[in-house]
């Protein structure tokens, strides 16, 4: 029979325990020895111990060892455990990646607004950010194009306590959009955009199914020409409504449009 053997480790040099958190699928953490962050994917039991992967914002997979003390969450180191089996399972992320927040009600909404071209972008915007701008308050209006964006600033008349951001379509150096977001850029209004010439791109072609997006001869209407070349029905609202239900989350979507808003979002939310 063993003998008992008490530790003898002064208690200054113990490590002080962690919390065991569940890996959830969507649970974002940071690997802490490589840094490398992202959400949850699955979880496996291999010849040497159990492994987690995750997925970061570019779609990236790295699979790592569930070590004690492994991992980084809200940045505060934790061990990471396999879930539980059986019982629903409570949402830890938003669709935008940002932590839950179970049972928060929808704050009164902020003078500051945020406007998007089109309905499109609206319904992209509210599918991955909704729940995120229900607690902050925001509301996100669209415009049907940004030509008459000057006197819609105007007669918002902008100020410290009522931000403006804009988010435009194929934002590129040289175009009507450039020239229209730099005449009423300003302390309190904030537009930025994206290089795709539609919101659509924005999606990933490999959450729609598609190999790439199609490339539309000039002189035709795009959405229409992306429809001929899939081989879709050319009804563009049936078209956007299939491409709609393919975004389950921001990692569905593209790099340069997820910045993009979350620029916005900070800007219309964060004081002076």
């Amino acid at each position: 029979m063993r003998s008992y053997q008490p530790d003898l480790t002064p208690p200054w040099k113990r490590s002080a325990p962690v919390p065991e958190v569940p890996a959830e699928p969507d649970l974002v953490v940071e690997e802490v020895a490589s840094g490398f962050c992202g959400a949850v994917i699955r979880c496996e039991k291999t010849a040497q111990g159990p492994t987690v992967t995750l997925e970061d914002r570019f779609g990236k997979h790295r699979v790592f060892p569930m070590q004690p003390r492994g991992f980084l969450l809200e940045g505060k180191v934790v061990t990471l455990v396999r879930p539980s089996a059986g019982g629903p399972v409570r949402p830890t992320r938003t669709a935008s990646g940002s932590v839950a927040v179970p049972g928060a009600r929808a704050r009164v909404a902020r003078a500051g607004r945020i406007y998007v071209e089109g309905r499109h972008d609206a319904e992209l915007v509210e599918r991955v950010w909704g729940d995120d701008l229900r607690i902050e308050g925001v509301v996100v209006e669209y415009l049907e194009g940004v030509d008459d964006l000057p006197a819609i600033v105007a007669e918002f008349a902008p100020g410290p306590d009522a931000r403006l951001g804009v988010l435009v379509d194929h934002l590129v150096p040289g175009t009507k959009e450039s020239r229209i977001a730099a005449e009423v850029t300003g302390d309190h209004v904030l537009v930025v955009g994206h290089p795709y010439i539609d919101v659509w791109e924005a999606v990933k072609p490999s959450s729609v199914g598609i190999d790439a997006w199609p490339v539309v001869p000039k002189g035709q209407d795009w959405k229409t020409g992306v429809c001929r070349a899939l081989g879709w029905p050319e009804n563009t609202g049936a078209a956007w409504q299939r491409i709609l239900s393919t975004v389950r989350s921001y990692k569905d979507l593209e790099p340069q449009l997820l910045g993009r808003v979350e620029e916005l979002i900070d800007f219309v939310t964060v004081p002076d």
